[in-house]
């Protein structure tokens, strides 16, 4: 009888979670095709939606009438608009990824891929590159210098913080802290050390712009961002054991340290090659997995796989508002998302503390 009750009570919370699931993802499916066709649209040469829908049909071998006949569109859509809009796409839904992963490993929503010095890093690699002239391998010297210097970051503080074959959370926190506030003393020497024209380019680099993204730098970004989010999906389950506590998900069969190495890896990685070829862009890591976990609970499969859409989508529209907010004008994106998550976070933080739950 009991058992009966329990699973007549337990039939509509299944049928509730599943159904917050599917409208979620819906709409945040739905969100991020509005914000593709309208980023692919809207800008100095307006394009019809229905031209935009008509030239990737083209180009993936369906004839149609809607595709333009006007070369200066075509070429405006395949060699500036879609490699800006697929880099979006999949920078936002790396950094959103590698936010939630280091919320996992770390046991704190409050977690984001900067704790770790990636960003910092990457700055100070950048910069390094642009001050002093380095082009030794041509256009892709700064983005190469930023995704070194993210990942040299992110080992130095992992391998300072471990002892012992061993890694303590709290440790790793404050390298973290200790690296971070090196890479930026060393930006801030650095770029007192160059001229002016190099100061702007550092300081217009550090804000964060998808402006001229290229389809080889989207090849990259795709390769090795979209490995590391596989990997991150595959060990879901993992993170959510690894929640239960370190000794819970050790007598679980969980290798805590092996799972914490390749998890700051990956992070690295997702955040190391975004950064690299667009600039720093905050908040995404942090605002993303946090509102996914509001809405869907903490199960990591789930939140990971619409942190992915979250993300995604998130930066599609930053970049729209980036390009259209002031006319003839593209605004650093990193300072867009700084400005709207600053405030969105804030607004999550008191919400969730109002609430019984806690953070979830």
């Amino acid at each position: 009888m009991n058992r009966d009750l329990t699973q007549i009570e337990a039939g509509p919370s299944v049928r509730s979670r599943w159904s917050r699931r599917v409208i979620v993802i819906v709409v945040m499916i739905v969100l991020l095709a509005v914000g593709i066709l309208l980023s692919a649209s809207l800008g100095q040469l307006p394009i019809g939606p229905g031209q935009v829908i008509g030239s990737l049909l083209r180009g993936v071998g369906i004839d149609n009438a809607w595709a333009p006949e006007d070369p200066l569109i075509e070429q405006t859509l395949w060699q500036i608009r879609f490699p800006r809009v697929i880099m979006s796409l999949l920078v936002g839904a790396a950094l959103a990824v590698a936010g939630g992963v280091m919320q996992a490993v770390f046991g704190n929503p409050l977690a984001e891929p900067g704790v770790v010095g990636v960003s910092s890093g990457a700055a100070l690699g950048a910069a390094t590159a642009i001050t002093f002239g380095l082009s030794f391998l041509g256009g892709w010297t700064v983005a190469a210098f930023a995704f070194l210097g993210g990942l040299a970051a992110t080992f130095v503080v992992y391998a300072t913080a471990r002892a012992q074959g061993r890694t303590e959370v709290v440790t790793l926190l404050l390298t973290g802290i200790a690296i971070n506030a090196f890479a930026g003393a060393g930006l801030a020497l650095i770029t007192f050390l160059g001229d002016t024209q190099s100061r702007e380019q550092i300081v217009f680099w550090q804000l964060g712009s998808l402006n001229g993204s290229r389809w080889d730098e989207v090849f990259i970004v795709a390769v090795v961002g979209l490995a590391a989010i596989a990997v991150a999906l595959l060990l879901a389950p993992q993170y959510d054991l690894l929640s239960l506590g370190d000794r819970t998900a050790a007598h679980l069969g969980i290798k805590v340290e092996r799972l914490r190495i390749v998890s700051v890896v990956i992070v690295a990685l997702m955040t190391g090659v975004g950064v690299a070829f667009v600039g720093i862009i905050a908040f995404v890591g942090l605002v993303v997995p946090h509102l996914v976990r509001m809405l869907l609970g903490p199960s990591h499969r789930w939140l990971l796989t619409v942190s992915v859409l979250g993300g995604a989508a998130l930066l599609v529209w930053a970049d729209l508002l980036a390009r259209t907010l002031v006319v003839a004008s593209d605004l650093p994106i990193g300072m867009l998302t700084s400005l709207i998550g600053g405030p969105f976070f804030y607004w999550l933080i008191r919400r969730s503390r109002r609430q019984a739950g806690g953070w979830g």
